[in-house]
């Protein structure tokens, strides 16, 4: 035999025997993949749409949802998705401002006070200067209050658990003496109390203003210079000094924009009941935390996604509604929002240190 057909037997006989190597060695084949599921998961790109917040809460919320209208098939009608969506929008604003609060890795416990602040002092303004003294007086005491918070934390530099405390206390019991504890009743009649209890088509106003609300607050944590202050700050506070960023400022305008977002919130609930109410919001400022958590992210600062608190959101109006209709206490609902808590964020970091 010639030497090229020498070679030529040699390579066939290679190629014959790497093929059957690769047939007879399954669990080689088994850790091959493996490993490339693995490599995949640690992707950055790939691990977004494995996360918590983009796949696992998501999967949770139409579970629950499928549950309940499993149970009681009145869940799943238009009417009471319509009553979901007007009841959660309010929770929607004031978390989504706590949301930037928590990324910062601050906390604002303040907020549902500062809603029944607003709420009494946007119902004086009704009755002192009509439409224009509603939205003026809300605007201005949330606004007002958030800025406070922002000054306390940001420049004379005291912990912002102890900080939103201190507002919570001093906000309710502005609103309670202002008032005598009593509501405030009899406002004048306007259709100003259309963005609380109107529809725009089918959908209704409270909807809109959560809609307008998260959607601003999208933008300034995605596609401005304050969002990635925000997630530095919030991820090394040192570090964000040391790059230059004006860290006392920035914490200003976190706390003020949550406030704006409280007494938005606050105006139109008060447009909704058509009344000052200083017990209004009264644990409020745990749902909303409760819904930043669930949704993924990070109470350290630094990690998290608005998409994450959206469907924390969602995920406890369906609970509160569905509970209902079933006829749980309000007692259990809280042991249940409370064990939902636990799961979503052990499930948060499972799968971080899942994926690096």
């Amino acid at each position: 035999m010639s030497r090229p057909e020498e070679a030529s037997s040699a390579m066939d006989r290679t190629d014959s025997e790497r093929s059957a190597g690769r047939r007879e060695s399954p669990a080689g084949f088994m850790a091959s993949a493996r490993t490339t599921a693995v490599r995949l998961a640690r992707d950055p790109r790939v691990a977004r749409f494995l996360d918590w917040e983009t796949l696992g809460l998501p999967v949770v919320t139409f579970i629950v949802g499928f549950v309940f209208w499993y149970l009681t098939p009145d869940f799943l009608t238009v009417s009471n998705l319509t009553n979901v969506a007007r009841q959660v929008s309010i929770l929607a604003l004031v978390a989504a401002g706590q949301t930037v609060v928590i990324l910062s890795a601050g906390i604002d416990l303040s907020v549902g006070a500062v809603l029944a602040l607003v709420s009494v002092f946007a119902a004086k303004g009704m009755e002192s200067h009509g439409v224009a003294g509603f939205i003026a007086y809300g605007l201005v005491v949330g606004c007002a209050a958030g800025l406070v918070n922002g000054i306390l934390i940001g420049k004379f530099r005291l912990a912002a658990f102890i900080a939103t405390l201190g507002m919570l206390s001093i906000a309710r019991g502005l609103a309670l003496s202002s008032t005598n504890g009593v509501p405030i009743f009899g406002l004048p009649s306007s259709s100003i109390y259309k963005i609380g209890t109107g529809y725009v088509g089918p959908i209704p106003a409270p909807v809109l203003f959560a809609i307008a609300g998260l959607a601003a607050t999208w933008v300034l944590l995605n596609r401005t210079r304050f969002g990635t202050y925000v997630y530095a700050i919030g991820g090394n506070e040192e570090s964000a000094k040391l790059a230059g960023i004006n860290v006392s400022r920035v914490k200003i305008l976190i706390y003020t924009w949550t406030g704006f977002l409280t007494a938005v919130g606050g105006i139109v609930l008060t447009a909704r009941v058509k009344s000052g109410q200083p017990l209004l919001g009264t644990g409020l400022e745990l749902q909303a935390i409760a819904a930043v958590v669930i949704g993924g992210v990070s109470l350290f600062g630094g990690r998290g996604r608005l998409s994450g608190t959206i469907w924390g959101v969602i995920l406890i109006g369906i609970l509160s509604n569905g509970l209902n209709l079933v006829g749980v206490s309000t007692f259990i609902q809280q042991v249940v929002v409370g064990a939902v808590i636990i799961v979503a964020v052990g499930a948060t970091l499972a799968l971080r240190k899942e994926h690096g």
